[in-house]
């Protein structure tokens, strides 16, 4: 039977300080996602919502998490999907209403049987509610008819919401600054991405397919129970330089380089990792001017991250480092202005064109309002790369960081990254 990541008082500790800042007299609905089709009746594989996880950790489909103030204190509801013999016999165990209850961070749990009595009475009662809108059509129909009925108790008495309003934004910003045992997971995630990816240096050889590195590196996932983030991006060559390449099925040859750009997910908490290195285990001297440049803005990139700091702080100090090299290597033609341009937009990004940095959680790129300064506990990516296109050259670096009170801290410090280190590993 599936069980909690977290201990009950983590949950517990999310679901007060959210319920704090809603009106008592409102009613809290926050659906997980549907599944979805693949093709016929075959699904894609499941994910919950990442806002069920984070406020009780319930990892099964069509559930409905309920939160309503009874006039001492708000009480947190389930509804989950009811144990079913045949249904069991063919999908699978289902947690059930009573183990639910028992085993899960809630005051009462329900069967989906019985969603549409008691949200319609509990909607009745409310003179608000706080749904995320389109995970749950049913959820969405109730609660809009809860809203525009005409009902002889709604006029005579006033019963019924008159308001409806996302909680999302108070729960993304909660997100934004993870706890200690949520980095606990992230490490985890972060340590199991890094030795897929060191897996897969050593056993990258010229003529290598680029879904053999991608099964090496999902099956270490899977090997340790976990699954991958996102899609693995493994391009090799000139596909290197397609920023979400996802086809992952030509072979590499001898000469080029290798860029992939896995992670791992762990209770629900993605890593992102992008290692480059060169099929053959031997950088060529051109190869190594701009990998020991991207590598360099790497590091200033993961020094600027910085509590005070604005979010964008380590893609400035990685577009400064990008820059210079560009200009000394004769591959830009400009001043170091024209290169930086007025709002990070000048030349520099036809060679480098997307984000230094982005949050980093239950999502890939998490949730939260980053015009607000970096933070302690929030944890972000650190990613520069240079694509030149007509050399078919593409290099990437990526790590993920904790910012702390102090230094930043590189949850991927244990994998290799400079050139000695990986033709070290490849070459044992």
């Amino acid at each position: 039977m599936a069980s909690l990541p977290f201990e009950e008082s983590e949950y517990r500790g999310r679901q007060s300080r959210f319920l704090a800042q809603i009106p008592q007299d409102n009613l809290v609905l926050i659906p997980t996602n549907p599944t979805s089709v693949r093709s016929n009746d075959v699904h894609y594989p499941y994910r919950a919502s990442s806002y069920m996880l984070y406020l009780c950790g319930w990892a099964d489909s069509g559930s409905v998490m309920m939160a309503k103030h009874n006039g001492d204190d708000w009480v947190i509801s389930l509804f989950v999907q009811p144990n079913d013999t045949t249904s069991e016999i063919w999908e699978g165990r289902r947690i059930g209403v009573d183990d639910a209850a028992s085993g899960w961070p809630i005051d009462a749990a329900h069967s989906l049987l019985e969603l549409k009595e008691v949200v319609t009475e509990s909607l009745n009662e409310s003179n608000g509610v706080y749904l995320i809108q389109k995970s749950n059509d049913e959820i969405d129909d109730l609660v809009n008819d809860a809203l525009t009925s005409k009902s002889r108790q709604r006029n005579t008495y006033g019963m019924g919401p008159v308001s409806i309003v996302d909680p999302s934004s108070i729960l993304d910003e909660m997100r934004m600054c993870k706890s200690p045992a949520e980095i606990e997971v992230m490490q985890k995630s972060a340590d199991i991405a890094s030795q897929a990816h060191i897996l897969a240096m050593q056993k990258t050889h010229v003529d290598v397919g680029e879904w053999e590195i991608q099964a090496i590196i999902e099956g270490y996932f899977l090997s340790q129970g976990f699954q991958w983030s996102y899609p693995s991006i493994v391009g090799g060559g000139d596909n290197a330089t397609i920023l979400h390449y996802h086809a992952n099925n030509q072979t590499v040859v001898d000469g080029e380089l290798i860029l992939v750009d896995a992670g791992c997910e762990v209770d629900g908490y993605a890593s992102d990792l992008t290692r480059t290195w060169p099929v053959n285990g031997k950088f060529t001297d051109s190869q190594k001017e701009i990998y020991n440049l991207v590598l360099k803005a790497e590091l200033a990139g993961i020094e600027a991250c910085k509590v005070g700091v604005p979010w964008n702080a380590s893609h400035k100090a990685a577009m400064e480092v990008i820059s210079k090299g560009l200009i000394e290597l004769g591959i830009l033609d400009c001043s170091f202005e024209e290169a930086m341009g007025e709002n990070l937009d000048g030349k520099t990004r036809q060679f480098f064109m997307h984000g230094t940095s982005h949050s980093l959680g239950l999502d890939v790129h998490d949730v939260g309002d980053f015009s607000v300064p970096m933070q302690e506990g929030m944890v972000f990516t650190c990613e520069p790369g240079i694509y030149i296109l007509e050399e078919a050259l593409g290099i990437r670096l990526e790590n993920d960081i904790l910012v702390t009170a102090n230094n930043p801290n590189d949850l991927m410090k244990n994998i290799p990254i400079e050139i000695e280190e990986i033709e070290s590993l490849m070459n044992v």
